[in-house]
């Protein structure tokens, strides 16, 4: 099944890292244009290299003047890193702490069924991040990966770990985020062996992981006496056990705009042969009265709300080609029965449609549809982790930015070359 290795990290020399935190940054798909322009006024940030301002050269010859300056430094052993989460959620006083561990994984292709993905990707989003990995060679930020341990047998040992940190910061989510290394080849081993037999699913990062695989395959290719050992053949992956009670899933809801010859009473009578529609005096507490029932949604217009939920049955008219457990996915429900139904977006147009936003803010929503930023939003539930499971091992996916997990990786704790020279251990390692 899958196969990890450790890794021998890039990471900022050790002057550097005694402010680490200024030298972090959110995800590509994340960062905001906000974040953004005050990030980049730290020439040494780590945004350079995963959202480079110029072209993808750019961050390359970035890239090698850091590693000639010594700005970054490779370790000399190749190590596991145990990487802890700690935070709270709105309306609730628990500290939660989501445990995991970075390491290299091959690069399995979707057919292999090793590593599961479970929603669609935006193509050009793709096409940027395998642009910059052909440049730079290098992870700039591990995608998530979940895999399935009810025995927790590697919890213990990240907790050791974990009690000497080499970086500790708050981040921009405020959340405490904790790295730790592992050298030790034996422990080392233990987590290549439970891993072994696992399949990952794909929590988040689908468009970097489609980057490497097109790039691996693209280099088999063109490789002369190819073995799939190269470094091209492996990814950089933070890996969650999804037994954990720490793992949270957040809503992302659907804002829509830009829709033509549509307006409130049209859609609400396209809808009622479907969805049972109660008025909502108070937007403010939609989300609240959504929360937990199936295939409920919350509809804001700018000058009125409504609870709608499906009637049990009109999911036998789901026409789409999907399993029985897909189908009855809330997700599912909301794209066939509202988005392309009473919305009139085709399903096959709904990756790449410009009418269709994705925000998981409650309040962003409530705020973009009252100056009228967007014609409707579509308030949904969070998915479940079983949902997720369920996709999975039915071979389908849902549509993109279906989930969210929080809290999010930060970037700039410590970077993955592929570049051979690179990535070769020493002889003297076990790896």
């Amino acid at each position: 099944m899958a196969e990890i290795k450790p890794i021998r990290a890039w990471r900022y020399n050790n002057e550097l890292s005694k402010d680490i935190e200024s030298l972090t940054s959110p995800l590509f798909d994340v960062v905001s244009e906000k974040q953004r322009k005050k990030l980049y006024q730290n020439e040494l940030n780590s945004i350079h290299l995963s959202v480079p301002r110029g072209p993808a050269e750019d961050a390359h010859k970035l890239l090698n003047q850091w590693k000639a300056e010594g700005v970054l430094v490779q370790d000399n052993l190749p190590a596991i890193y145990v990487y802890y989460q700690y935070f709270k959620l709105a309306g609730s006083t628990r500290e939660y702490c989501r445990k995991g561990f970075v390491c290299h994984i091959r690069t399995y292709d979707w057919d292999e069924g090793v590593i599961l993905r479970h929603e669609n990707t935006i193509p050009k989003a793709v096409n940027d991040r395998v642009e910059l990995l052909e440049k730079t060679q290098l992870h700039v930020s591990p995608t998530h990966g979940l895999y399935t341990d009810e025995q927790h047998q590697l919890e213990k040992l990240m907790d050791e770990a974990v009690q000497f940190p080499i970086y500790e910061t708050e981040d921009y989510q405020g959340v405490r985020d904790v790295l730790a290394v592992i050298h030790d080849a034996a422990v080392i081993e233990k987590f290549m062996g439970v891993i072994r037999d696992k399949k990952i699913i794909l929590a988040d990062g689908h468009h970097r992981y489609e980057s490497s695989l097109v790039l691996k395959n693209n280099m088999k290719r063109i490789t002369p006496h190819h073995t799939g050992n190269e470094g091209h053949n492996f990814h950089l992956m933070y890996l969650t056990n999804t037994e954990s009670d720490d793992l949270r899933i957040l809503p992302t809801h659907r804002l829509i705009s830009g829709l033509k010859n549509i307006d409130e009473r049209t859609i609400l009578k396209k809808l009622e042969e479907d969805f049972i529609i109660k008025p909502v005096e108070d937007a403010d507490t939609l989300n609240e009265i959504i929360l937990g029932k199936p295939w409920a949604f919350g509809l804001m217009f700018a000058e009125n709300t409504y609870k709608v939920r499906l009637k049990p049955e009109a999911l036998s008219t789901l026409q789409w080609s999907f399993p029985e457990d897909v189908k009855k996915l809330d997700l599912t429900v909301m794209h066939y029965f509202i988005i392309e139904k009473a919305l009139g977006i085709p399903g096959k147009e709904q990756r790449q449609s410009e009418h269709i936003q994705f925000d998981r803010s409650f309040s962003d929503c409530l705020q973009k549809v009252l100056k009228q930023e967007a014609q409707l939003a579509i308030i949904t539930n969070e998915v479940s982790i079983d949902d997720v499971k369920k996709v999975c091992a039915s071979g389908a996916t849902m549509p993109q930015k279906s989930t969210y997990f929080y809290p999010k990786v930060i970037c700039g704790f410590l970077f993955s070359s592929i570049r051979e020279d690179e990535f070769n251990v020493p002889e003297y390692s076990p790896y």
